[in-house]
């Protein structure tokens, strides 16, 4: 690939990777309540979707699940189905505290850290991006644009490959500071509330878009 083409891979895949999906506002959710590094520790999950996904894509299997109806639709459903559960989990984690003394725990630093361990952050970053048919596309469709089909097909996607996981991460650590940003401003209990109820309710308008989408 040429540096043009570089240039104009580089600045599409920013756009894809900094839009708000359901990746990131988990990453921004995480980082706000629990702090910046326990979002960085999740994103483990993520990018081991996407290696996945990626591996998927070199050896023509990505290909193969898109053209599949029914595939599609099953990884729809399932990405539906998980997005309506983090949804729900989110909003029911967001109901008010009944009393003072559980409002300022709700508050402090050390009560959020144990609000969600690390292995389960680390699961739920995985399972959304492995259920997610976008993440899917990005890989078997988006990538393959900028390959030259006069070369060698593989190392052209390996190396598209890395150059999106390396972007997408670092747009995955800019929403994990502005999480950890958010975090360090010490919001009230009620604010977090909030932030989580805005959170749930944009998983699952999510799992609405998502079960709307065809093949």
């Amino acid at each position: 690939m040429s540096v043009e083409q570089w240039a104009a891979f580089l600045a599409a895949a920013s756009l894809v990777a900094v839009s708000p999906g359901a990746n990131n506002l988990l990453s921004l959710r995480t980082a706000l309540q629990q702090g910046a590094r326990d979002a960085v520790v999740g994103l483990a999950g993520r990018f081991t979707a996407f290696a996945l996904l990626a591996a998927a894509t070199a050896t023509g299997l990505g290909a193969l699940l898109l053209a599949s109806e029914t595939a599609f639709t099953a990884l729809k459903w399932c990405g539906v189905g998980y997005l309506l559960v983090l949804g729900l989990r989110t909003l029911w984690g967001a109901r008010a505290p009944r009393t003072p003394d559980e409002e300022e725990a709700a508050a402090s630093p050390s009560q959020r850290r144990r609000h969600r361990g690390r292995a389960r952050l680390v699961r739920e970053e995985f399972l959304v991006a492995m259920t997610n048919p976008k993440a899917m596309l990005v890989f078997a469709a988006f990538l393959p644009q900028f390959a030259d089909p006069a070369r060698p097909l593989l190392p052209q996607l390996l190396a598209l490959a890395a150059g999106y996981l390396a972007v997408e991460f670092a747009a995955a650590l800019g929403y994990a500071y502005a999480g950890g940003r958010l975090s360090a401003l010490r919001l009230t209990a009620r604010v977090r509330r909030r932030f989580d109820q805005a959170t749930g309710g944009a998983f699952l308008l999510m799992a609405g878009g998502l079960a709307a989408q065809r093949h």
